[in-house]
This record gives C-alpha cells, sequence and structure tokens, in this order.
C-alpha cells in the first residue's frame, strides 16, 4: 500500500467517524435548530417526518416544516444482525430513506465499519409513522443488500428508493468506491429482483492501483432520484463532509428519461463518466452541504438537506429549501441558506 492510499483511506475514515460520532446535538434542545445529517422525510395526514443519521435513526415531527418535535427512534436498540455485518458496529445508523408502499411506511438505512466497504443497507417497516397510533411500531425486514471488502468494489450505504412509472421499485445507492449503482427491487421492496438488473450511474475517476478494500479519493456519495416532469433527476453529493469550515460538500445533479440512465448533466457528460452539474455550494457563512432528499410538498417541490454552519463551530443544520425550475433543470437560491431556520419545539 502506497502513503497517497492509505492517507485516502484514513481521511475517509476519520470523515465517517466525524459524521457520526464527533457532533452528538442534544435532539432535544428547545428552541435551537434541529441539528442532523442526511435528512429525509415524509408526509402522513398532514403532518411532516423527519428521519436522520444517528443512534437508531432519529426521528421529529411538523406541521409545517420549520416547528419540529423530538418524536423519538426507529430502532430501541440496534438491529439484531448489525454487528454479524460489522463487527465493530457503535450503534449510529446512517443515511436513510423512507417511502410509502402499500399502506405502509419503509425505512432503509445503513450499516458500516468506518473507512471500509463492510456495509449493508437494511428495511424496518411501519403501519403509519404516527407514534400516538396502536398501529405504530416498527418491525425491521433484515438486510436488503450487502458489500464485503475485497468481494465487492462498491459500498452499501446512502439508499435512496424510486418508483418508476410502471410502478416498479428501484434502489440507488453508493458511496466513493466505483460510485452510485442502481438495482430493480423485488415485488415488496425489500431485496434485489430475482432476475437481478444492476447499472452504474454515477462515478468518478478511480486510479486503477488503489486496492479494493480501500475507498479510494471519489468524493460522491448520496444519490437520490426524483422524478419531474419527463426526468428522472439524480441528485449527488460531491467533496469533503463533516469537516465544519473546512467541509466542501455541495449538491449537483443530472437528468435522464429513464431510470435506469444514462443521467447527463447540462453539458451532456454522463454522470457514470463522471460529469455532473452543480447547484448548490457552500459559502463562507456555510462552507459545506449536502447529502440532499428532494419532494414535493402541497404542490411544491423542495430540496431537504444539511449544511455546517460556520458562525456555531461547523454544526450541521437541517435546511429545506423550495426548488425553482428553469428550462427543465433544478435551481436552489442560495439564499436561502440564512432565511430558513428551523426550530426544536417542546414534546
Amino acid at each position: 500500500m502506497n502513503k497517497a492510499t492509505l492517507t485516502t483511506g484514513l481521511i475517509f475514515s476519520t470523515l465517517l467517524a466525524a459524521s457520526c460520532t464527533s457532533a452528538k446535538p442534544d435532539v432535544n434542545r428547545v428552541g435551537q435548530e434541529v441539528s442532523i445529517h442526511d435528512p429525509v422525510m415524509a408526509e402522513e395526514d398532514g403532518h411532516y417526518y423527519l428521519f436522520s443519521t444517528g443512534p437508531g435513526i432519529t426521528i421529529y415531527r411538523s406541521d409545517d416544516r420549520v416547528h419540529w418535535q423530538h418524536q423519538g427512534r426507529a430502532f430501541a436498540t440496534e438491529p439484531s444482525w448489525a454487528k454479524d455485518v460489522a463487527p465493530e458496529f457503535g450503534g449510529h445508523l446512517w443515511a436513510p430513506d423512507v417511502v410509502e408502499k402499500d399502506g405502509k411506511y419503509l425505512l432503509y438505512y445503513s450499516v458500516s465499519a468506518f473507512g471500509k466497504n463492510t456495509s449493508a443497507i437494511g428495511l424496518t417497516v411501519t403501519e403509519t409513522l404516527d407514534p400516538n397510533s396502536p398501529d405504530y411500531g416498527w418491525e425491521d425486514q433484515g438486510i436488503v443488500i450487502q458489500s464485503v471488502p475485497n468481494r465487492d468494489n462498491w459500498n452499501a450505504i446512502d439508499p435512496a428508493v424510486i418508483e418508476d412509472e410502471d410502478g416498479n421499485g428501484w434502489m440507488a445507492f453508493g458511496s466513493f468506491w466505483s460510485g452510485h449503482k442502481l438495482f430493480k427491487l423485488n415485488d415488496d421492496w425489500s431485496a434485489p429482483a430475482e432476475t437481478e438488473q444492476w447499472f452504474s450511474i454515477a462515478a468518478g475517476t478511480r486510479p486503477a492501483g488503489v486496492p479494493a478494500h480501500e475507498a479510494g479519493p471519489v468524493e460522491l456519495e448520496a444519490p437520490f432520484i426524483f422524478k419531474h416532469g419527463e426526468y428522472y433527476y439524480q441528485f449527488i453529493s460531491l467533496g469533503k463532509c463533516c469537516r465544519g469550515a473546512d467541509s466542501t460538500y455541495h449538491i449537483a445533479v443530472g437528468r435522464s428519461e429513464s431510470v435506469t440512465g444514462p443521467y447527463l448533466d447540462k453539458d451532456g457528460r454522463d454522470l457514470a463518466q463522471g460529469g455532473a452539474t452543480v447547484i448548490l455550494k457552500g459559502n463562507k457563512e456555510w462552507p459545506g452541504l449536502g447529502h440532499n432528499s428532494a419532494y414535493t410538498f402541497e404542490g411544491k417541490d423542495y430540496l431537504v438537506f444539511h449544511a455546517y454552519e460556520a458562525a456555531d463551530n461547523g454544526l450541521q443544520k437541517l435546511k429545506i429549501l423550495p426548488i425553482e425550475w428553469n428550462d427543465g433543470w433544478p435551481e436552489v437560491d442560495p439564499a436561502g441558506l440564512d432565511s430558513y431556520t428551523s426550530e426544536i419545539i417542546a414534546d
């Protein structure tokens, strides 16, 4: 192993550790902003639910997408299989995604060792998101897919599920290594379809000499596919997260007429060949931002992500900003980084 490869692996390990362990905000800080990583959302009966990386998957609830109540966590402890996948697993579940299917809510999440593709994506299900309902309760369904060092050149984290125009489910996922993958799900969206269909949908340049078990220098993660009009849009996060004022995290996009790609940027470059059109970057006040999701709420499209605030020692903050569409491409006003402010209210 050469020095550059070792350094890259250590940096990646440090970033992953920082994202899950260095910033541990009190989820019950009434009057403060929501401080989370990797936010995703769902709506049920006029209530909005927010899920994020954290011990057991942190959950908040809101009526207006501004004022949020802490609603506990999806796992009281941890998935029963987590330490079988990653023996050093420390309790933090990463990068969830939540979707509704057939009257149930499916919550996908990641278990991983730091700096390795010793990872798996799991699935837990509930009939309602309302914790006050007798039908509420998460039932873990186990592993959807798993990556193993020296066997796989991809990393089974950062899941995002999209339903195509024919009602089929597809999971996008991936971080560093060989980039983002997409595969078709089975009928209940709990595993790959029996006739497996896999696609590469975003990638950077990985030097040939980097060992398969090393993350490599590709700063690419967090795919999220959003359908608007005739196109599927793949949002991605580029750069380094979790470094406070030194973060270079930012959001880019490509689009395709097919869920399976190819996803092309504004210049016609394939995201699987290193293309991407940047739509939102950090600034002095918010040096890094990313790991977004996207939704249509009350007829309006929104980008949901976290951003690091320089004035608060680089602490991650929730951001929900409107998406405008210009000639078929999403645009987000960076002024919203200052104008949107969440608030935690009493349970």
